[in-house]
């Protein structure tokens, strides 16, 4: 069996999914996961990295336990959180979370936002690599790093070993992180090198860019003792949503919904005024295209709802609650909530339940009760804001979409599938749940020269996918 293997980590959480394509499906089988959140230290929200490169090495270690050995390993993770390094590659401690706020006093840039976005494409949003940088710059920490690498090139290249000596010399940028950065050319998918000088940042800092997939190289011989084998480490799509969308046909609208939910779709740039206004992005896809999306706060609302109640509550427990909570509003006659998810107070509040009563008392909602109050207000709240959204793109693209495709985790929230449904007026496509591991493997196996053609026909051979209308 050619076996490769996806290490898929999220915000909240990560995971191993071993990956085989036999009789011309994808098969997965999960083989670790681990849960992943930011340590506060003070002031500030922190990710452990030898915590997480720990974790890494124990799902290698399973599969080699278990005598299933890939051949090759993808890893992909969230955008515009990096590591600093130092001439010989080694970490400069600490790494910060985006959940941090440390950007926000550095948006008011040399360089104005509307000369930004005409080149990169990307909104100004306080957790982009671009304002985490000026903050480090401003903290002097610049002063003695050699690099910055995005988290997924990290962790891959300390796989291989490759962080030492050379690297920083030798290296290339993966793309699809790089695009996330707020310092790419969204045209010319180069760096954008007249606004990194406008903001002084290192031009050591940034090599050349290169499109996946490539070799990162073969296991280091310490990573290899721990694990029983070797492979090679393949630098895929490294951004998460990048993963999952390669699966998606270029003109499908998707929703990728998970700890965030990414609205949109792929195609050329889009620099103009009313897309910088509404707040859209431009990142990365595969085969020249950009992903034109909505950042919207997703289902981290309810994450942390759930995480503030100690956990008492199974997500489906308060799916089931908030069923209950919508009858009870409808017979009494009340009108759904619809609170904007995107306020910069649920990035990384102190208490998110708090901070949804305390946007429902603003904009003048009934402040929710109770577990099922609270999360209903999160699903209404989301589909209205998918609606809008939607309503955006449409009138931007000159262009209407009669489906939507949900993939990711979230497509499993049938609640919130029908109500985006009934909010968009569209047919909703539910999965597959595993885009992104699905995604790093096809690319994997593509590298490997055993998938050809069609994507999306493997994968609707592969994965149960529900349509609501």
């Amino acid at each position: 069996m050619n076996y490769h293997l996806a290490i898929d980590i999220g915000a909240s959480g990560g995971r191993h999914i071993l990956g085989w394509y036999e009789n011309g499906r994808l098969l997965l089988e999960e083989i670790y996961r681990f849960q992943n959140m930011p340590s506060r230290s003070g002031d500030h929200l922190l990710w452990d990295t030898e915590r997480l490169f720990t974790e890494i090495v124990k799902g290698l270690a399973v599969c080699g336990a278990q005598g299933k050995i890939p051949g090759t390993i993808g890893i992909d993770m969230w955008g515009v959180d990096y590591a600093l390094l130092d001439a010989n590659g080694l970490l400069i401690d600490p790494v910060y979370s985006y959940r941090d706020g440390r950007g926000a006093a550095f948006t008011n840039t040399k360089v104005p936002f509307k000369e930004m976005y005409a080149l990169t494409g990307i909104p100004e949003l306080p957790i982009n690599t671009v304002y985490q940088l000026l903050s480090d710059q401003a903290a002097g920490r610049l002063d003695r790093a050699a690099a910055f690498v995005m988290l997924p090139e990290y962790f891959s290249y300390r796989l291989t070993g490759k962080l030492k000596n050379s690297f920083t010399a030798n290296r290339t940028a993966e793309y699809t992180m790089a695009s996330t950065t707020g310092l790419l050319d969204a045209q010319k998918r180069t760096w954008a090198q007249d606004l990194i000088k406008g903001l002084n940042l290192p031009e050591r800092f940034f090599p050349p860019v290169q499109e996946p997939p490539y070799e990162a190289g073969s296991l280091c011989a310490e990573v290899r003792e721990r694990v029983g084998f070797d492979a090679q480490v393949i630098i895929g799509a490294t951004h998460d949503t990048a993963s999952a969308v390669s699966i998606m046909p270029d003109d499908a609208l998707y929703l990728s919904s998970g700890t965030w939910s990414l609205l949109g779709i792929q195609g050329k740039p889009i620099l103009t005024d009313d897309a910088r206004e509404a707040g859209y992005t431009n990142e990365g896809a595969l085969h020249g295209n950009i992903r034109f999306l909505k950042n919207i706060t997703g289902l981290w609302m309810l994450q942390s709802i759930r995480h503030e109640l100690g956990d008492e509550y199974s997500f489906s427990r308060l799916e089931a609650l908030a069923k209950e909570a919508a009858l009870k509003k409808e017979a009494a006659g009340g009108a759904e909530y619809g609170i904007d998810c995107n306020r910069p107070q649920f990035i990384s509040p102190p208490s998110m339940i708090d901070a949804v009563k305390a946007e429902c008392a603003a904009a003048g909602f009934p402040v929710p009760a109770d577990a099922g109050e609270l999360a209903l207000c999160v699903y209404q709240s989301l589909a209205k804001s998918y609606n809008d959204t939607i309503i955006g793109i449409e009138h931007i693209t000159g262009r209407q979409y009669p489906a939507l495709s949900i993939i990711g985790g979230g497509s499993k929230d049938k609640y919130l599938n029908s109500l985006i449904a009934a909010h968009t007026g569209k047919t909703v496509y539910a999965g597959p749940v595993e885009a992104t591991a699905a995604g790093n493997l096809i690319m994997q196996m593509q590298y490997a020269g055993e998938i050809t053609g069609d994507v999306w026909n493997v994968i609707k051979n592969s994965f149960e996918i529900t349509v609501i209308k």
